[in-house]
């Protein structure tokens, strides 16, 4: 159906023409009229198929049609994101739908500077994307008002209604006019979540055009079966194309279940001479923004992200997801491997399953009804694994970097100095151990002033936790 039969105005025609698009999307064709006609919606349907278009489009038009003033210090329509990433994507969209209309787009999100947030809302916008902690931040400090507020959506709807988010969402409904308009969108809605939807909607509309949780019909699913410690070693094939599924691998995102989880894959990718790119929460905004932009232009075509990109990642040419790790919330399989298969593409899902993740893998597949297919180790895996060398340089990964020959220095004839021990201290240094006396370089001699590690040593042996009541001694402290 095109967007034209849908009821939209022409300044909304004219941005969809702009863009390209011609044909509403099934998620789109019913939830547009629903939408225009005023009613509360609680729209499922699967990630990649146009849910911001469907509650976007109608609502900006609804915008249009109201003709009212921006509020001062307050918007007209509220967008609620669970992540930073989503945040921005949707805001850009409605600059892009709303491009004739004259309405006002602005965006919020944790992370930036509130200073400059307070400034820019200060006389208030048509349209505000946010995410909830940095919203409730704005509010606490009487920098804005939700009394304005005429359209409420909340974006991963089954996300925001979880305990993360539920405490702020609470806070913030409080605020709003009781006689506004809430859309809620989702690719997953568990019953209970979908129980607690209830008390934000009003006589709801529901639109699902495929069963809750159903994954993209052209993502092809595979699953290897292999041990945590050789998960990485797996990995590195896999990115090196040795899968006859890795043919045509463009962009890959993998998931893992922690930040730190992310960032020891990146590293020994790394040491793997293979170039990776990690974000999660501990990353500062301009970290995540700079390492999305890098796998968007393909500079750097391997991601390595925690859940919070399993939503709002929308990039052309994902064509491979890893699930280095599988979740531990069934549902949110289904928004990783999402992140592949959009726009009419094909896409790979491949998970890396450990012996104590075989009963996440029964849940997921009990809950998507689908069961991936199984896929063998390599044949050459177990002497890959045995031969990986510790350090490999990033130039050549087929070159071995054999270990340095450890020196050994002679032991000193008489007294002073000794090579043997400096050496040693050195070597702690290189292992992390820091030696433990007060101060300065032992290299340098800054710390005993002359008579070397030998006389050095002596004073540390006097009365006290460590060097540095022996330094204050001879510095009169």
């Amino acid at each position: 159906m095109s967007f034209e039969d849908l009821g939209l105005s022409q300044p909304i025609l004219q941005a969809l023409d702009q863009k390209g698009y011609t044909a509403a999307t099934p998620i789109q064709t019913q939830a547009i009229p629903l939408v225009l006609e005023g009613r509360d919606l609680l729209g499922i349907a699967q990630t990649g198929t146009g849910k911001t278009a469907a509650f976007m489009l109608p609502a900006i038009d609804n915008l249009r049609e109201a003709g009212r003033q921006t509020p001062f210090k307050s918007c007209r329509m509220l967008v609620l994101a669970p992540t930073r990433e989503l945040a921005g994507q949707i805001a850009k969209s409605a600059m892009d739908y709303g491009g004739f209309t004259g309405l006002r787009v602005q965006s919020v999100v944790g992370g930036t500077s509130v200073g400059k947030d307070r400034n820019k809302l200060h006389r208030g916008t048509d349209i505000l994307v946010a995410t909830p902690g940095r919203l409730l931040d704005l509010v606490d400090q009487k920098a804005f008002r939700l009394d304005g507020v005429e359209i409420l959506v909340l974006d991963e709807a089954d996300q925001m209604l979880d305990l993360g988010f539920i405490h702020a969402l609470k806070k913030l409904v409080a605020l709003m006019p009781k006689d506004r308009q809430t859309l809620l969108f989702s690719a997953t809605m568990p019953s209970s979540i979908k129980d607690l939807s209830k008390q934000y909607l009003s006589n709801p509309a529901h639109v699902s055009v495929t069963p809750a949780a159903t994954t993209a019909e052209r993502v092809e699913q595979y699953v290897t079966f292999v041990s945590q410690s050789e998960k990485q070693g797996l990995l590195e094939l896999i990115l090196r194309r040795r899968y006859p599924e890795t043919e045509g691998m463009e962009r890959v995102l993998i998931f893992t279940r922690t930040k730190h989880g992310a960032d020891r894959v990146v590293k020994k990718l790394g040491q793997a001479g293979i170039t990776a790119d990690a974000i999660h929460g501990n990353k500062s905004q301009p970290q995540r923004e700079r390492a999305i932009a890098n796998f968007k232009s393909g500079r750097v075509p391997i991601l390595v992200a925690t859940d919070i990109a399993a939503r709002g990642i929308d990039i052309p040419g994902v064509s491979h997801v890893v699930n280095f790790e599988l979740p531990n919330v069934s549902e949110q399989y289904v928004h990783r491997i999402g992140r592949t298969a959009r726009a009419g593409a094909d896409g790979i899902a491949m998970t890396l399953c450990s012996e104590d993740e075989r009963a996440y893998l029964r849940d997921i597949q009990k809950l998507t009804g689908v069961t991936c297919e199984r896929l063998p180790l390599p044949d050459n895996f177990r002497a890959f694994i045995e031969d990986a060398p510790i350090v490999r340089p990033k130039g050549n990964p087929g070159q071995v970097q054999q270990p340095r020959a450890k020196k050994v220095q002679p032991k000193p004839l008489g007294g002073g100095q000794r090579p043997g021990k400096r050496a040693d201290s050195r070597a702690d240094n290189r292992s992390g151990d820091r030696p433990q006396h007060g101060g300065g370089s032992e290299r340098h001699g800054k710390t005993g002033g002359s008579g070397g590690g030998q006389n050095r040593r002596r004073r540390f042996r006097g009365k006290g936790n460590s060097g540095g009541g022996s330094v204050q001694r001879r510095t009169g402290g």
